[in-house]
């Protein structure tokens, strides 16, 4: 059973006004005051309205969970220490025409001349769950294996449905911003570890991507940690219902070791229809129909169910099966934070969105 690590980004938002709020600094610098938080648990993102936090790494939900609990906690309050709460949203939903100063760092500040206008609308928030392997060979190998997987995942962690004062139509709107960006969408697939390392080497060598912390894949190999690093979700709601991810994530890891150590040969998938599946996925959440490993189109609740079926032995052996199927028929029954988020707009209008996921992001 491989360990799990979780990382979750957040907006700042005014809690008067619901608006972005560039304090990013000043709340970094009261959380990492908090006697609970180690360091770079908690870091600085892109932009100044922006923070992330990450877990030491995990052996167990519970574990990860109780971690999350924390570090939310902790950074919440020290948000509302500057008059700030934690938006809990894959993207933002009231219109704000006030541009977001980029962090003031070396990096962030290339990327911005770089792209503007895209580095002025990434408000967008991810989760990214790190699953630990033994080498970058069996990386690659789980690479190849769950990425005709990582489209269901979107669907399932949906949780941006508007953007600036508007109803997008989609269930990730997020999965469209992030996707614009030089190197991203879905992993192609890999001959073995040396043509991944070429692949890389190639991009960086155009001087187009600065480093490879700018492979916005939806999956990608680590270069900090012995990990697969899977970045297709949005941002969730609620704790609990992160530990459904990384419950997940960790068992398709397992399993693609597992089918790598079989022989089990990795399923094929053309690259044009991963790009459909995907945006299929975001389009609809689970309102609609997916588009299933083998390319076929069939109805969001049995595309999850075959996701369930196929990492059933994984989740058995980490003990999580009772956790995740309960989490995931929740999930089914109460809709994606998309859904969520367009209910309590028919509700109550912008004003009940801001609301509920601020709430969400508040755990006192």
């Amino acid at each position: 059973m491989a360990t799990v690590g979780v990382e979750e980004e957040y907006l700042l938002v005014d809690r008067v006004t619901g608006q972005t709020a560039p304090h990013a600094k000043a709340v970094l610098r009261a959380a990492e005051l908090e006697p609970l938080v180690a360091a770079e648990e908690v870091q600085s993102e892109l932009l100044q309205a922006q923070v992330e936090v990450a877990t030491p790494v995990c052996h167990t939900l519970a574990e990860a969970e109780g971690h999350l609990v924390r570090l939310r906690s902790a950074v919440a309050a020290a948000a509302r220490e500057h008059g700030c709460g934690l938006l809990v949203s894959g993207t933002p939903p009231l219109p704000d025409d006030a541009p977001v100063a980029v962090t003031d760092e070396a990096r962030y500040r290339a990327i911005q001349q770089q792209a503007p206008q895209l580095v002025g609308e990434q408000l967008v928030n991810g989760m990214h769950v790190h699953v630990a392997v033994p080498s970058r060979r069996v990386g690659v190998e789980v690479l190849n294996r769950v990425r005709v997987w990582l489209p269901t995942l979107i669907a399932m962690a949906a949780n941006s449905p508007l953007w600036k004062g508007d109803d997008t139509g989609f269930a990730s709107w997020r999965t469209i911003v992030f996707g614009r960006w030089a190197v991203g969408g879905m992993p192609p697939h890999f001959a073995d570890e040396d043509d991944y390392a070429e692949r890389v080497r190639q991009l960086l060598d155009t001087g187009v991507i600065r480093d490879v912390g700018q492979l916005y894949w939806q999956a990608r190999l680590s270069e900090r940690y012995p990990t697969v690093e899977v970045r297709s979700l949005d941002v969730q709601l609620r704790p609990h219902e992160a530990m459904l991810f990384a419950g997940l994530v960790r068992a398709l890891v397992d399993t693609a070791m597992r089918e790598a150590e079989l022989g089990i040969a990795a399923p094929e998938a053309s690259a044009e229809l991963l790009r459909l599946a995907v945006w299929q996925a975001a389009r609809h959440g689970l309102s609609g129909d997916l588009i299933d490993p083998d390319g076929r189109r069939r109805a969001a609740g049995d595309v999850v169910q075959a996701l369930l079926a196929h990492v059933t032995p994984a989740l058995k052996e980490a003990g999580d099966t009772r956790e995740v199927t309960n989490l995931t028929h929740r999930l089914l029954s109460e809709g994606t934070g998309a859904d969520r988020q367009r209910r309590a707009l028919a509700a109550g209008g912008l004003p009940a969105v801001v609301e509920m996921i601020t709430a969400a992001g508040d755990l006192r």
